[in-house]
This record gives structure tokens, C-alpha cells and sequence, in this order.
């Protein structure tokens, strides 16, 4: 049975390992702070968070449907460390705790079973709590419910435990500016005489208008210098037909036309045709295309690697070079029917039934050729299994503005050689991108490019926006 702590209350702990949790209604990171008896660390390795996920005797365990977990091995925790501080952190700064519910932090053992609960009431203003600390007192260890919110930023937080902060993140990009819609036409009928758009002298319009009228109607309120005699040389009769072949000025019936149609790239992607693959001639793919995996001769494939890549941002980050600027991940996401049955990512490296893996996270993007790559074994997926979706999340909510060169590839897992190729033209301003599929139409297997983003910054994120990608 679970004991309940108030604030400053403490407790023992008589376990190995323990497990510190968070349960909050609002997206939030947890982090550990390993302070000696002068409430510093002693270097930036003593700080462990989202970007550095491993501190010595502490490990920062991700959960994809909801607030990463911290692992304590109270036997590997350095001597000189007296105290481990658990602090929570609203992904949101502007957002406070006291628009949600009070947090609750939880210590477990190493079977899950949970020994002590602390509801963090009392929080209003705060965007940062330190929720608790798992400490030594006399060569034994305790828990100690801690609740103290902190109001001067993360930053200020970590650099006050005595981690070093280079400099501040760089703001979010602007949103793009919006383009004004075209104003109206003003039908012939409420045309001025002069109409101001042209910009032409007045007595340029018998020219426009072809046939010639007589020369100085009243309407126009021409000068007499126009009245008393032929055109003068400077609008000489050759030069008529050049105005005449004016569309807008002669064929006036087109200002009520229907609007144009819309160009052919922006027509469904499902209307572009499906593509064969051959040997030695790698398919550039197109956003919404699709690909028959058959190689040439009709063999279907059976093995299949998918490449993810892309390259980070060149800059500084808000702990210095250890910090990586961009960290994407690759996952694959398994349907039958619309219903998600399994998940391969980072967390869970293969899929339960072994036909998907996952061969390894990527922090920064670094290097030439697949950041992380997924192998899929199509004769293994389970005959249930309908669709797998393969999407990149930002891990740190970085945007695809600040990502280049993000792109998927297929290859043949049996020869290593590409068979097709989709990249990514130009960023947007989301933190998730859904880049594939392969799905089953009567037996066989297909792959269809995708390009699409969502709001997402891991695949238990991502789920519950992929239904609208399972339809054919």
C-alpha cells in the first residue's frame, strides 16, 4: 500500500532502485538534478534531461503516451551526491500549473509497486516545481516531498543548481506572413470614364478602344488641342493594333468569367499515377504517389529497409555544444483496420510480433546518408495488420522550418539497393511529419509517399492524427 505525503513530508526508502513519475494533465518534462552537500552539481553531467537521458545512477526512461519517468539505482548514485531532485517542467513557459489540475508525483520500485504519493497542491504561477528529492541521510536513503515552485525559468533553475548555460534557445520563427487576396473587378458597366487602374493620359482612350470613336467625345472631357485635326504623331495608326491585342482592355466579357482552374500540381494526390519500381533506376517519388513493391520480373519484395534523414541546425543550444539542436525520431506505427495494434520507435525497438525493427535513435542528425532507419520483414507483419505508417517526430518541438534535407527512402534490404526515394521541398511549420506507408491491397503490398505534418513531438503523439491516412 502506497503512503500519501504532504509537502516536507519524508519517508524510507528500504529498495535497490526506485522509479519516479509524473502524473499531469499538461505536456511536461521531467528532469533530475544530482546536488552535492552544497546544493550544486559537480559538473553538467549531474544534470539529467530529455537531451541527456543517462547521469550517473539516474536514467531518464521516455513514455510515448505521456511524461517520461526517471530510474534511480540508489547503489550507482556517487557517493558525494547527497541528493537527487526530480523537477518538473511545463513544456508550455507561458502556461502556469495553476491552470490544470495539481500534478502527482509517485515513487515505485523496480516491479512498479507504488510506495509513496505526492499531490503538488498549492502551485498557481509556477511553470517549474521541484517536485520531490530522493536523498541519503546517516548511510540510508529516504524520499522527501519537496513542492517548491520556481518562477525564474529553467534556465535560471539549472544555472542556480550550477549548470552551465551557454545561451538562450532562438524564438520560434514568425508566422508567415499572409498574402492579401486580390481586390475585386469592378464590373464594365460602373467603369469610370477614366478608369484609375490604367494610369493613362485621357486622351489614350478612343486608342483602347477599337474601333475608333469620334474624336473628342464630351464624355471624356478631352482638351481642344485634340478636336483640331488628325491624332498628333506621338499615337501614330501603327501602333493601334499593339493596344488592341490587350486582353484586358478589349475583351472586357472575361471579367466575368469563372476563375481559372486550378494548376494540375495542385490536384489530389491520389490522381497521380501508380509507379513501377526498376533495377537500378531508383523512383523519385511525389507527394501522394504510390509504388508497387514488386521488382521487375513481378517478384514481390519481402525484406524492406526504410531511411529516414535529415540535417540538423547549425547553432547554438540552450546548454552548449552537448546539446543537440534538432533530435527527430523514426517510428512506425502498425494498423489493422483503422486500430493501432503496435508501435516500433525508440522506446521499443522491434514490434511484439518481430517484423518491424527499429535499428537505433539518432539524437542530432549528424552525418551523411539514413539518420535512423526501420527494417520491415513484409512476410512477417501479421495477416491482420493492414497498414503500417512510418512518421518523423521533433522530440524538443523543434519545427521542419528549421529541419533541411528531410526525406524517406526504400530499400531493398536483400541487394541494399534504392528502390525509391521521397525529400521533403521547402520546411513547415509543424512538429511532426507523416513521410510513408505500406499498406495491403488484395494480398499485395504498396508503398504511397506522403509528406504530411502534424502537431507531435513523439509516435504517442502522432497516434490519434493518423486515421485520416489509413483510407487507400
Amino acid at each position: 500500500m502506497s503512503v500519501s505525503l504532504a509537502k516536507g513530508q519524508n519517508g524510507p526508502l528500504d529498495v535497490s532502485d526506485v522509479v519516479v513519475s509524473v502524473q499531469l494533465a499538461a505536456a511536461a518534462d521531467l528532469s533530475a538534478l544530482l546536488v552535492t552537500s552544497n546544493g550544486k552539481v559537480r559538473s553538467d553531467a549531474d544534470f539529467v534531461f530529455f537531451n541527456q537521458p543517462t547521469g550517473p545512477g539516474v536514467q531518464l526512461v521516455p513514455n510515448p503516451g505521456g511524461i517520461a519517468s526517471l530510474r534511480v539505482s540508489l547503489a550507482g548514485v556517487p557517493a558525494d551526491i547527497e541528493q537527487v531532485r526530480a523537477v518538473i517542467t511545463l513544456d508550455d513557459a507561458s502556461s502556469n500549473f495553476g491552470r490544470t489540475a495539481a500534478p502527482t508525483a509517485r515513487v515505485s520500485d523496480a516491479a512498479g509497486n507504488v510506495l509513496y504519493e505526492y499531490v503538488i497542491d498549492g502551485l498557481t504561477a509556477e511553470s517549474i516545481v521541484i517536485a520531490l528529492e530522493v536523498y541519503r541521510r546517516q548511510g540510508a536513503w529516504k524520499v522527501r516531498a519537496v513542492g517548491q515552485g520556481y518562477a525564474g525559468g529553467f534556465a535560471a533553475l539549472v544555472t542556480d543548481h550550477g549548470v552551465s548555460v551557454d545561451d538562450a534557445p532562438a524564438p520560434p520563427p514568425p508566422p508567415p506572413t499572409p498574402v492579401a487576396a486580390p481586390a475585386p473587378i469592378t464590373p464594365p458597366s460602373s467603369v469610370a470614364p477614366t478608369p484609375p487602374a490604367y494610369n493613362q493620359p485621357p486622351q489614350q482612350q478612343p486608342s483602347y478602344n477599337a474601333p475608333p470613336v469620334p474624336p473628342a467625345p464630351p464624355a471624356y472631357n478631352q482638351p481642344p488641342a485634340y478636336n483640331q485635326g488628325p491624332t498628333p504623331p506621338a499615337y501614330p495608326p501603327a501602333q493601334q493594333p499593339a493596344y488592341n491585342q490587350q486582353p484586358a482592355y478589349n475583351q472586357q466579357p472575361t471579367y466575368n468569367q469563372a476563375p481559372p482552374a486550378p494548376p494540375v500540381q495542385n490536384q489530389p494526390p491520389a490522381q497521380q499515377p501508380e509507379v513501377s519500381l526498376v533495377k537500378g533506376r531508383p523512383v523519385s517519388l511525389t507527394k501522394g504517389q504510390k509504388v508497387t513493391l514488386r521488382k521487375e520480373g513481378g517478384v514481390a519484395l519481402t525484406m524492406i529497409q526504410m531511411g529516414l534523414g535529415w540535417d540538423p541546425i547549425k547553432k547554438s543550444g540552450l546548454f552548449g555544444s552537448r546539446t543537440a539542436d534538432v533530435d527527430l525520431d523514426a517510428s512506425a506505427l502498425l494498423y489493422a483496420d483503422g486500430n493501432l495494434v503496435d508501435v516500433c520507435y525508440y522506446g521499443q525497438l522491434t514490434s511484439k510480433d518481430g517484423s518491424v525493427r527499429h535499428m537505433g535513435d539518432n539524437l542530432t542528425g549528424d552525418g551523411d546518408g539514413d539518420d535512423e532507419v526501420m527494417l520491415v520483414d513484409l512476410q512477417r507483419v501479421p495477416a491482420h495488420v493492414t497498414t503500417v505508417i512510418f512518421t518523423v517526430t521533433s522530440y524538443r518541438g523543434h519545427t521542419f522550418e528549421q529541419v533541411s534535407n528531410a526525406f524517406c527512402r526504400l530499400v531493398d534490404s536483400t541487394t541494399n539497393s534504392e528502390l525509391a526515394r521521397y525529400t521533403l521541398q521547402g520546411g513547415m511549420a509543424f512538429t511532426g511529419m507523416v513521410m510513408a506507408k505500406v499498406y495491403r491491397v488484395n494480398g499485395e503490398w504498396k508503398l504511397q509517399a506522403i509528406g504530411e505534418g502534424i502537431q507531435a513531438k513523439h509516435a504517442g503523439e502522432a497516434a490519434p492524427q493518423l486515421g485520416r491516412f489509413l483510407t487507400v
